[in-house]
């Protein structure tokens, strides 16, 4: 049985991964079809993981590696 080949695309592979993810919710797969698409998912979710941090990285060498925290942490404001 060959291997499936990763989706082409980062949006690809999650769309690919939502699926998974909600037929495992439905709970109706046979136990090995459940394990075959939780391996599945695993290599998705990798896939999905290095392809974010790839992007993380390019865009702090373009931004001169000053991104800032989302969290809501305005220390740089000038309100303070």
């Amino acid at each position: 049985m060959a291997k499936p080949s990763s989706p082409p695309t980062f949006e690809a592979a999650l769309g690919e991964l939502e699926g998974i993810v909600a037929a495992m919710e439905a709970g109706q797969m046979p136990l090995q079809d459940a394990l075959d698409a939780y391996k599945r998912g695993t290599v998705l979710l990798r896939q999905c993981q290095d392809t974010l941090t790839a992007a993380e990285e390019q865009i702090r060498v373009l931004d001169g590696d000053s991104l800032r925290p989302l969290d809501g942490d305005n220390s740089d404001s000038p309100e303070s």
